[in-house]
């Protein structure tokens, strides 16, 4: 499913979480997209979700924000037991040369200040917001500060092979952002990701260096030689927030003992990569298991 930034190409509603409390299907700054016969994204399906598709679609022709409160318990039989507070924006004017910009920024931090009450505003923030939440103003008009922040997570991928490729459309929807790394330029898909950028490069080792702090690095090349240059550049440097390495126990072995015979401690490297019990070797299923691996690592990190 596109995320809600996807340009829609015919009238559409955003549908904005702006406030949650209790047990609720997803948080305050979820968002969805809805066009009449479609949606992008979602805020957790189920009964709440139908009721915002109708409310909506019922406003597609519109231009003036609503907000509604949904006791998720007692107004929709809901066993969550929550309350969520939606807020619908059709998409014109303001709001829609805002998602343009963010569309423009993804990899920046940005705030959306959007108005609930009067005429329909909608303009971006450099000002920090910790939290989507509802503000009242000194005259008591209603504002929504939305935080649209850039992916915190950042993959280096090194190899264009099949299982690389995998694991490119396995993160495509997922909150990363994913530099993928191969010496040969024809390996690369002619439509990637919105998330991914290539670098098609003869000097692939430069590209350790050029992360930012606290990347990942998953190495799966062609070459075990370049493998193991790749291996000593990622224990060489600093702030390495993950680093794995696709082969088997005995690979592991090998590598470590010759990275070790170079001074390098290789007790970080994960390799094999992938959940423990997942044993099939299809692509696929390599990339489920590493993209399962990788949200485990980057929701501890963001928790840290």
């Amino acid at each position: 499913m596109a995320d809600w930034l996807t340009p829609a190409g015919e009238p559409a509603v955003l549908v904005t979480v702006a406030r949650a409390e209790g047990s609720v299907p997803r948080a305050a700054g979820t968002h969805m997209l809805v066009t009449a016969h479609g949606q992008q994204d979602t805020i957790g399906g189920g009964h709440l979700e139908h009721r915002a598709l109708d409310i909506a679609r019922a406003m597609l022709d519109g231009t003036q924000p609503r907000l509604e409160r949904f006791p998720l318990g007692p107004s929709l039989g809901q066993c969550c037991g929550g309350v969520v507070w939606l807020l619908f924006e059709p998409v014109r004017g303001a709001l829609e040369e805002v998602m343009a910009q963010l569309r423009q920024r993804r990899q920046e931090d940005s705030v959306r200040v959007t108005a609930i009450d009067g005429e329909a505003e909608c303009r971006l923030d450099s000002a920090p917001a910790a939290a989507t939440h509802i503000h009242t103003d000194a005259g008591g008009r209603r504002w929504l500060l939305d935080p649209v922040r850039a992916p915190r997570a950042h993959l280096v991928l090194f190899g264009a092979g099949h299982v690389g490729a995998a694991i490119v459309r396995a993160l495509a929807e997922l909150p990363c952002s994913v530099t993928w790394v191969d010496e040969r330029d024809a390996m690369f898909p002619a439509q990637l990701p919105d998330n991914v950028t290539v670098e098609a490069t003869d000097t692939p080792l430069a590209c350790v260096a050029e992360a930012p702090d606290h990347a990942s690095y998953l190495v799966m090349t062609h070459s075990h030689a370049l493998d193991q240059q790749l291996c000593e550049a990622i224990l060489s440097r600093d702030k390495v927030g993950w680093f794995g390495l696709i082969g088997s126990k005995t690979k592991r072995a090998q590598f470590t003992s010759r990275l070790e015979a170079k001074g390098l401690n290789a007790a970080s490297m994960v390799c094999p990569v992938g959940l423990p019990g997942i044993i099939d070797k299809a692509p696929a299923v390599i990339a489920a298991s590493v993209a399962a691996q990788l949200l485990m690592v980057w929701e501890s990190q963001a928790r840290d």
